[in-house]
């Protein structure tokens, strides 16, 4: 059970209570700071008090380009310091932010550009040709490192409100085109402190990019409060140097996506390297048992595990902290209690509450939401639920399923959209790519439903094996059909040495399609010794979508199911014009068993009206009907 202790960290509230812009909090922290180390990436290395100044020469910068009022300004940086400098510059000339990664793709930032009207791109002498390529004439440029040196350091002095907007952050696009969240400077600022209890001596990790919603966390959590903030650029850097990047840096806050964290904690001696740890922060996809032993495993009782559960929306929805004595839920993942003023609901299909112990919509009611998508309002009717009684918390939907426990504590039971039709069955992919992580030879997992030509629609999963050599095919056939029916084990499976991520989320728009070759199975392939079993392979492999068939192979293994199943017999009695019985490819799933039983049945040739009724009768059948024929205790 889950230690007094870590209830009342779950229900911590900072002591800040005053809503201030962030120009203002920041400069509040600089005077009561200025020697304090704010920033450090790798040799350089920035004060409170010089932080400040260079902000405040970008803000003047910005105003002698644009003027004053408030209007969107392009920062087009890689991950660092410089983007840290210019984001704090644009809201200090009283105006908000889009910050576009550079190594984003061309298209990606021209349709971000477009859709935010930004009139001025900043940017750095390392990014200044990619920049002027994307002005087209319409836009001003602002290259931060030529800002000459007379421009005054002293902080502007002006007004900007809490109530002013803070930046347009864009989704992931990962299901379509990039949509512009906006937030307000209030939506921060409401509690600076509010995630965990932050010491001014207190050094945070920056590994997510200031492009996505996920760093806002660590970004004004450590700037807004006097701690240090240390950006590391994963993409060059590499995973490999991230384990003494930590320590060196004696980082006492880390915040990854549970996929950085799996790879991470490979080496033996990662424990060695995080003594200075005192809280691990993951979010951005739920984390699995197996997460959750792998922290307990690697770290000493003093480090504490945060889940954050969020999207770009709603910043925050819930926050779990937990030590080692809690209990995993045996399903789902946690998501803990409401965070912050949020209010979670749970909502049927009707837009109702439901109740403790059953499953609804997670949607959260607050103040601190965006303020919806930029330039979209059909998308924000559809998204956020506005109650006339509480008219300022607005209710955004999250498209994620969950459910409560007696003592308020949610679970995060997967996604709406992960809920696909599977031969008539409705199947969650979550659950899938959940059983699939708790087989002791897999690190990683993903599932996805996809079209075959024929339009059928079928699943496939993605596998990183922990070890080498890593489960074969029918090993992980047999396991996910220990807990799991038939209908939700995947038909291919692709071997993967790492899942694709955008942010730290699995990017499923970039796995690689199966391809047709036969799956590594534990039965070696033989190939067909006579006719019959060449007939039957073409048959095999033309429904399985398989480039060959070994004579041994199990159907089933093969990617199999009810409804394939009849799709083969119909096929074989067609060719063979023989009377073959449903329940014998069950029975006899193999080509050479299917071959013996042509064999044995050579005699009893079909007339042309016994054909046409068989074959009415195979492709009438649903897939229960197939199964209750082929036998409820057949090999499938």
């Amino acid at each position: 059970m889950r230690k007094t202790m870590n209830k009342d960290l779950n229900t911590f509230v900072g002591k800040e209570k005053i809503i201030q812009s962030i120009p203002d909090r920041f400069e509040k922290i600089a005077r009561q700071y200025p020697d304090r180390l704010a920033v450090k990436m790798g040799d350089r290395s920035l004060t409170y008090d010089a932080f400040n100044r260079a902000a405040n020469r970008i803000a003047r910068a910005i105003l002698a380009k644009r003027g004053p009022g408030s209007e969107p300004i392009a920062l087009l940086f890689e991950h660092g310091i410089d983007v840290l400098l210019a984001l704090f510059g644009v809201l200090k000339a009283g105006k908000f932010y889009v910050a576009i990664n550079s190594t984003f793709p061309p298209e990606r930032i021209n349709t971000i550009l477009e859709d935010s009207g930004a009139g001025l791109i900043a940017t750095n002498g390392s990014n200044a040709v990619l920049a002027r390529s994307l002005t087209h004439g319409a836009r001003g440029l602002l290259n931060i490192d030529t800002i000459d040196g007379s421009v005054s350091s002293e902080n502007l002095d002006l007004s900007v409100s809490a109530d002013d907007l803070l930046s347009i952050l864009y989704t992931s696009g990962s299901t379509g085109e990039p949509k512009g969240v906006c937030y307000r400077h209030k939506s921060i600022t409401r509690n600076t402190n509010g995630y965990f209890p932050i010491r001014v001596d207190d050094r945070l990790s920056l590994i997510h990019s200031v492009s996505f919603g996920s760093a806002i966390t660590h970004l004004y959590q450590s700037l807004l409060n006097g701690a240090s903030l240390f950006p590391f650029d994963l993409k060059s850097e590499g995973v490999q140097d991230l384990a003494r990047w930590l320590s060196s840096e004696e980082i006492t806050m880390l915040h990854v996506p549970p996929a950085l964290f799996r790879q991470l904690a490979e080496p033996a001696s990662l424990q060695d390297k995080l003594s200075h740890l005192r809280l691990l922060r993951l979010s951005g996809a739920p984390i699995t048992k197996l997460d959750f032993d792998l922290y307990k495993k690697i770290f000493s009782s003093t480090v504490l595990l945060e889940i954050l559960m969020g999207s770009t929306e709603t910043r925050v929805i819930g926050r779990a902290v937990l030590d080692q004595t809690f209990s995993f839920p045996e399903d789902g993942t946690p998501v803990g209690y409401p965070y912050s003023d949020n209010k979670i609901l749970l909502l049927d299909e009707n837009g109702r509450e439901v109740g403790p112990g059953e499953v609804g919509e997670i949607a959260v009611q607050s103040r601190t939401l965006s303020d919806g998508y930029w330039k979209r309002p059909e998308d924000n009717s559809a998204k956020f639920l506005r109650d006339p009684k509480t008219a300022e918390e607005p209710i955004c939907l999250t498209g994620d399923l969950g459910r409560m426990r007696p003592d308020g504590f949610f679970i995060h039971l997967g996604r709406k959209d992960f809920m696909v039709k599977i031969r008539g069955y409705r199947v969650d992919l979550g659950e899938i790519e959940r059983t699939l992580c708790a087989h002791p030879q897999v690190k990683e997992a993903g599932v996805v439903a996809d079209d075959r030509e024929s339009g059928e629609k079928y699943l496939a999963a993605y596998v990183v094996p922990a070890s080498t050599p890593g489960p074969t095919v029918d090993e992980l056939r047999r396991f996910l059909k220990e807990t799991l029916p038939d209908y939700m084990v995947p038909s291919a499976f692709v071997f993967l040495q790492s899942l694709p991520l955008t942010n730290g989320k699995l990017d499923r728009k970039a796995l690689p399609k199966p391809n047709e070759q036969r799956p590594e199975l534990s039965q070696s392939y033989v190939a067909p010794q006579n006719e019959v079993e060449r007939m039957l392979v073409e048959i095999w492999a033309e429904i399985l979508s398989l480039d060959r068939v070994g004579v041994h192979d199990n159907f089933f293994d093969l990617g199999g199911h009810s409804l394939a199943a009849t799709r083969v017999v119909s096929q074989v009695i067609k060719q063979f014009r023989l009377e073959v019985p449903l329940q014998s490819l069950f029975q006899s799933p193999t080509v050479a068993e299917m071959a013996a039983v042509i064999d044995e049945r050579q005699k009893n040739r079909l007339t042309e009206e016994e054909l046409e009724r068989m074959l009415t009768e195979l492709e009438a059948m649903s897939e229960e009907e197939a199964k209750k024929l082929g036998g409820a205790h057949g090999k499938e």
